[in-house]
C-alpha cells in the first residue's frame, strides 16, 4: 500500500482525558473543540496554513484566548489531529485509508497554496492522482474510507469518480490480473460449484475483482462502480454475476453473507462483531440490488432470482420489487428447480403453506413469452416436441416442473380446488408427452381432500388425458378407489384399445417374419439354421402375444367387476348419461362414442 511521509519533528501532542495538549513549552492561545475532544494549540502554525482559521480568528484580540468549535470538520477528531501535526511539522503518514478524509478536511479548512507552498490540498491531491488511483488496492481502500458523512464532500471533490473510473478500467481488462496489484482479499484456492454446475476457483478468470468490490464497497459506491463498468461495454452476464456476488455477501437473510447464518427475526439480524442489520436496511439494499440487475434475459441464475424473491417476501419488500423479480423469473422458468420454486407463504393472513399466487404469476409471465402462434401444438409430433432444438422444449420442461410443484403443494389441506385447477390449467394439454405427472398430482390432492364430491373429482380429472398415461400409471389408476368411476372406466377402455393395437401389430410382424424367413430359406445355403432362428423369434412373439392377451383378459375382468350383471344397462346409463347429449370426457375425447365402445366390450366379455 502506498504511503506519503510528511514532516520531520517528533510527536508534540499528548492526550489527557479528552484534551490534547501541545508540549512545546509555549502557552497555548487557541482552544478548538472537535466533537468530544479539545485541542490546546497555538495560532501561528494554524493560521499560516489555514484560510478558514485565519478568517475565524482575525478579528479577535491578539492577547485574548481564542475558542472555536469545528464539529463539522470531515473526519472528526482523528483527522484534525493529523492536520494539527502537519501544521506543526510533526511526522505523519498519508495512506490510502486516510487520504480522503485529509483531502476533505484540507478543503474545509482552506489549506491551499495561498497559505504556504506544498500545503495539504496540493499534497493530498498529488498523492491521490499519482499513487492511489493508479493502484487497484489503494483505490479500493480509499473508497472504503468514504463514510456516509464523508461521501458527499468526496463526491463534490471528484475523489469518488476518479477512484471508481480507475477501478472500472481495471475491471474491464480483468483478464490480465498482474497489472493492477490484485486482489486485496486473500485468494481462495478452494474449488466451488457455480449455479450452472461449472466448477471454478473463486479468483480465476475475469471474476477476480468480484470479492474485493463486494467486501469493501458500500452500496452507493458499488452502484457507481457497476454503472461505470457497464458503460465501458462489459457483458451483462458479468455484471449480473458481480451483483449476485455482492447480494450474497451483503444480504444476511439470503443465507450467504460474509458473516454467515440466517435469521427470521422481525427486528433485524446480528452477526457478531457489533454488526447489526435491521430489516429496514436489508429491505432497502435488496430493492436497490434488484433495480441494479441487468434487464437482459437469462443473465442471472433462476435459482438466485428465486432466492431473492423469497427474501423479498420475508422482508416485505415493495410490490414493484417483487413484480420485477417475478417477471425476470418468468422468462426463464424452464431453468428453475422444484425445490427453489417452493416459496413459503409469508403473507400476514397466509392460509396455504406455499405461495401459490406468486408461482401462478410467474407461470403467467412465462406463458406470455410465447406468442399465440408458438402455442399451436396440434401439428407438432412428439419426437419434435422432445427435440433439444425445438422451442417447445422449454415449455415441456415447465410442464414437468409445474406437475411436480402441484404434487408437492397438493397435500396442503388448505389449498382450494379452484386454485389447484387454475395453476394446472395454465399448461396446454398437448405440451405434456405423458400425463403421469399431472395424474400423480391429482391423486395426491384427492387423497389430502377426501371430502371432495364425485362431481368435484371428475372436474379435477379434466386436467389429465387418460390416453397419455403410461402402463404403470394406468395400472395404478385402474385400482385407485379415490378416482371417479367414470375416470376408471375410461382408463380401462383406453388401455384395452392400446393392448388390442399392440396385439395386432405383433401378429402382423409375425406374418411378415414368416414370409421373409421362407424366402431366405430358398436362397441361402444352410437354410435350416436360419429357419431355426426364425422359429425361435416367432416363438418369442407368440409368448408376448399370449402375455398381452392375458393382461387384456385381466383388465376386462376388472372392468366387468365395476358393474352388476343384472343392472348393466342402467349402470352405464347413469355413468355415461347415454340418454343425454354428447359430452366431453374427463380424460380426453368425446365421451359418448368411447363410453358406448366400453359398453360393447363388456358385453363381449360377458358373451
Amino acid at each position: 500500500m502506498a504511503c506519503l511521509k510528511l514532516g520531520s519533528k517528533s510527536e508534540v501532542f499528548h492526550l489527557s482525558g479528552h484534551t490534547w495538549v501541545c508540549s512545546t513549552g509555549l502557552k497555548p492561545d487557541v482552544v478548538i473543540q472537535v466533537q468530544d475532544q479539545t485541542f490546546h494549540l497555538h495560532k501561528f502554525p494554524l493560521l499560516s496554513r489555514s484560510g478558514y482559521l485565519e478568517a475565524l480568528f482575525s478579528k479577535a484580540s491578539e492577547t485574548a484566548s481564542h475558542h472555536a468549535q469545528l464539529h463539522d470538520i470531515p473526519g472528526g477528531p482523528d483527522t484534525f489531529l493529523h492536520v494539527a501535526n502537519f501544521c506543526y511539522g510533526v511526522r505523519i503518514e498519508v495512506t490510502a485509508e486516510n487520504v480522503v478524509s485529509l483531502r476533505c478536511a484540507a478543503e474545509y479548512l482552506q489549506m491551499s497554496e495561498n497559505y504556504g507552498n506544498a500545503n495539504l490540498i496540493y499534497l493530498t491531491e498529488s498523492f491521490l492522482n499519482d499513487d492511489v488511483c493508479t493502484n487497484w488496492e489503494d483505490s479500493i481502500r480509499a473508497l472504503e474510507s468514504c463514510e456516509k458523512k464523508l461521501l458527499p464532500i468526496a463526491e463534490e471533490l471528484g475523489i469518488v469518480s476518479r477512484c471508481v473510473s480507475s477501478l472500472a478500467i481495471k475491471a474491464s481488462y480483468a483478464e490480465d490480473k498482474s497489472l493492477f496489484n490484485w486482489p486485496i482479499s486473500a485468494p481462495e484456492t478452494t474449488t466451488t460449484t457455480l449455479w450452472n454446475g461449472i466448477q471454478t476457483k473463486s479468483t480465476s478468470g475475469g471474476n477476480w475483482w468480484f470479492n474485493d468490490v463486494s467486501s469493501f464497497l458500500d452500496f452507493p459506491v458499488y452502484r457507481r462502480f457497476i454503472q461505470t463498468v457497464a458503460s465501458r461495454g462489459v457483458k451483462a452476464d458479468v455484471i449480473a454475476a458481480s451483483v449476485t456476488h455482492y447480494a450474497k455477501r451483503n444480504l444476511p437473510l439470503l443465507g450467504c453473507s460474509r458473516h454467515g447464518g440466517s435469521s427470521s427475526s422481525d427486528e433485524g439480524t446480528n452477526y457478531g462483531d457489533d454488526v447489526y442489520y435491521s430489516h429496514d436496511d436489508q429491505r432497502s439494499l435488496l430493492e436497490e440490488i434488484v433495480e441494479l440487475l441487468p434487464s437482459e434475459k437469462r443473465v442471472a441464475s433462476t435459482r438466485f432470482l428465486l432466492r431473492l424473491l423469497r427474501t423479498s417476501m420475508v422482508l416485505h419488500a415493495s410490490a414493484v420489487t417483487q413484480d420485477s423479480l417475478e417477471r425476470k423469473i418468468g422468462v426463464q422458468l424452464d431453468e428453475a428447480g422444484l425445490e427453489d420454486l417452493l416459496i413459503p407463504n409469508m403473507g400476514y393472513s397466509a392460509e396455504t403453506l406455499y405461495d401459490i399466487d406468486s408461482v401462478q404469476r410467474i407461470l403467467d409471465h412465462f406463458m406470455l413469452t410465447f406468442d399465440s402462434s408458438s402455442r399451436c401444438y396440434s401439428n407438432v409430433e412428439e419426437k419434435q416436441l422432445m427435440g433439444d432444438s425445438h422451442p417447445l422444449r422449454a415449455m415441456t420442461k415447465v410442464a414437468s416442473l409445474i406437475d411436480g410443484y402441484l404434487a408437492e403443494v397438493g397435500s396442503d389441506e388448505n389449498l382450494k380446488l379452484l386454485k389447484f385447477q387454475a395453476l394446472g390449467a395454465l399448461i396446454p394439454e398437448d405440451v405434456r408427452p405423458m400425463d403421469d405427472g399431472i395424474y400423480r398430482a391429482i391423486d395426491i390432492y384427492i387423497k389430502a381432500h377426501p371430502w371432495l364430491t364425485e362431481y368435484e373429482r371428475e372436474k379435477l380429472c379434466l386436467l389429465m388425458n387418460c390416453q397419455k398415461l403410461s402402463l404403470e400409471a394406468c395400472t395404478h389408476a385402474a385400482q385407485n378407489e379415490r378416482l371417479p368411476v367414470r375416470v376408471i372406466v375410461q382408463v380401462l377402455f383406453f388401455e384395452q384399445m392400446r393392448l388390442r393395437t399392440s396385439i395386432s401389430e405383433l401378429v402382423m410382424d409375425t406374418d411378415s417374419n414368416n414370409e421373409e424367413t421362407s424366402g431366405k430359406n430358398l436362397e441361402l445355403e444352410g437354410g435350416s439354421k436360419i429357419k431355426g432362428n426364425a422359429k425361435m423369434g416367432i416363438k418369442e412373439m407368440k409368448e408376448r402375444v399370449y402375455e398381452l392377451e392375458k393382461e387384456c383378459t385381466s383388465m376386462k375382468q376388472d372392468l366387468y367387476k365395476l358393474v352388476k350383471p343384472k343392472e348393466e344397462r342402467n349402470f352405464f346409463s347413469k355413468i355415461f348419461g347415454l340418454k343425454s347429449k354428447t359430452k366431453t370426457s374427463p380424460c380426453g375425447g368425446k365421451g359418448k362414442g368411447g363410453e358406448e365402445d366400453a359398453l360393447l366390450m363388456i358385453r363381449e366379455t360377458k358373451n
